[in-house]
């Protein structure tokens, strides 16, 4: 699945936006993906959302996202370093 990452507010912005994770991961391995590329510690602060909407369970499928939510063949995944949409 093809993942395309958006910095929204003060979030660092990454160099490439885009990767492909396996779609038989749960979500917690995106989050977990995205804090190393990041460099961020388990306690710092971050936000995903699924195309600037809602945050989905850390246990959920990234393929059942995927074809539930993707836009033009990508998963698009919002983040920031504090709440913003709900």
């Amino acid at each position: 699945v093809v993942v395309r990452f958006r910095a929204i507010g003060n979030a660092p912005i990454l160099k490439q936006n885009m990767y492909t994770i396996t779609a038989s991961n749960k979500f917690m391995a995106v989050i977990q993906f995205l804090r190393r590329e990041l460099n961020y510690k388990h306690s710092d602060p971050l936000f995903l959302y699924i195309n600037s909407a809602f945050s989905p369970a850390p246990d959920e499928i990234v393929n059942n996202l995927f074809k539930s939510f993707n836009t033009d063949g990508k998963l698009i995944v919002n983040y920031c370093t504090s709440p913003a949409w709900g």
